[in-house]
């Protein structure tokens, strides 16, 4: 059952033992509460917003209130922060002399306007309850400021050894998964796109394997995991593989943002000829029928020219040729209203036909799925 918690905590509590640096990202509260995870994106606030929080405590106004999440009891930190984080980093900052307001940093207020800061009370909302519950919460106040996309929100209520693990390799500048991925995988560390995709490459993959998932079931049954091992060798295993058989350096336009996953899971124990694939590649690369460039490489494997998004017909092409046969199929040698009737390649792409009007006939649309289905 979840609880939400209404509590207060002073700004001197939350700036004791506060750092903020790439490896632990920002903590204070006495190293129990994650500011700013490692996964989490850089500091956004710019100076003006940074220094209008400190007037708002200078004056004794009251600041919006925080959100805290109640971690598992297996977490590097028992809180973290979900809303207010820039807010408190901005509190952290100036306390610890990172920039000034009016000219003055924190260390040149007279003493009791320091300890007024210092005693300046923070309402806080500390939610502790089931993940299910904790993410339609996180959900609903995540509406306000700048706020967290939905693998960050996944990270702070399946915080735990595997998150912490996860984010070594996943969710740091220039981490292991950016520098092997960075060709073929899109999205940044900081805002967790590298690892939300490892993540829904291997949820997919045990779904294929016959053990159905998701992303949110699979933190949720791996959150107690001592490391991120098994997801970061599948990772590794599908981009090495990619990498192997298609070269980036030829095809980096054509290899971002596919499913590798999908390719590797089905293709991985077959030899493929690499030098005849890149020839062939090169070849499709060139050919103007061609919309969808990036389907070529599942195509060379596949075999489905659905993913070649291939030129078609336009309508005016396609209502001459209805009028020049006559409304008759000429395969099925009936009769067709317009809407009934499809436009059909006489010689299909994959033998060397071309969208061109001599090459065009209208069939009708049992004619021409019976012609696909050949």
């Amino acid at each position: 059952m979840m609880t939400i918690k209404q509590t207060e905590v002073t700004v001197g509590e939350v700036c004791d033992g506060y750092v903020n640096n790439d490896e632990q990202g920002g903590r204070g509260y006495g190293g129990r509460l994650d500011i700013r995870p490692p996964y989490q994106r850089e500091f956004i606030y710019n100076d003006r917003e940074q220094q209008a929080v400190i007037r708002t405590v200078l004056a004794g106004y009251p600041l919006n209130v925080m959100y805290w999440v109640r971690r598992s009891d297996d977490a590097e930190c028992p809180y973290e922060v979900m809303d207010g984080q820039q807010r408190t980093l901005s509190l952290c900052e100036y306390v610890a002399g990172r920039f000034s307001v009016d000219f003055k940093g924190f260390g040149n207020q007279p003493a009791d306007i320091r300890q007024r800061i210092l005693d300046y009370r923070l309402t806080v909302y500390v939610c502790e309850g089931e993940p299910s519950e904790k993410l339609e919460w996180f959900k609903t106040i995540n509406i306000a400021g700048k706020p967290l996309n939905e693998q960050e929100i996944r990270n702070a209520v399946y915080a735990g050894p595997f998150v912490s693990d996860a984010k070594r390799h996943f969710s740091k500048s220039n981490c292991g998964a950016y520098r092997l991925g960075r060709d073929l995988v899109s999205g940044t560390p900081i805002r967790q796109d590298l690892l939300k995709c490892a993540l829904t490459w291997m949820a997919d993959h045990e779904t294929r394997a016959g053990h159905r998932q998701s992303v949110v079931g699979y933190m949720a049954e791996h959150q107690h995991d001592p490391n991120a091992n098994n997801l970061w060798t599948y990772y590794q295993n599908v981009l090495n593989w990619a990498i192997t058989n298609f070269d980036p350096a030829k095809f980096r336009k054509i290899m971002k943002r596919l499913d590798w996953a999908l390719l590797y899971d089905n293709y991985h124990d077959k030899t493929l000829d690499t030098a005849a694939l890149a020839r062939r590649i090169s070849a499709l690369m060139q050919d103007d029928e061609i919309q969808r460039r990036t389907g070529i490489i599942p195509y060379v494997l596949t075999g489905d020219e659905r993913s070649l998004d291939l030129r078609t017909f336009s309508e005016s092409v396609k209502l001459a040729k209805w009028e020049e046969q006559g409304h008759v199929c000429p395969e099925c040698h009936r009769e067709f209203d317009y809407e009934f009737m499809e436009g059909d390649h006489i010689i299909p792409w994959s033998k060397g036909g071309r969208t061109t009007p001599d090459n065009c006939q209208m069939l009708c649309r049992d004619c021409n799925r019976r012609k696909a289905g050949k």
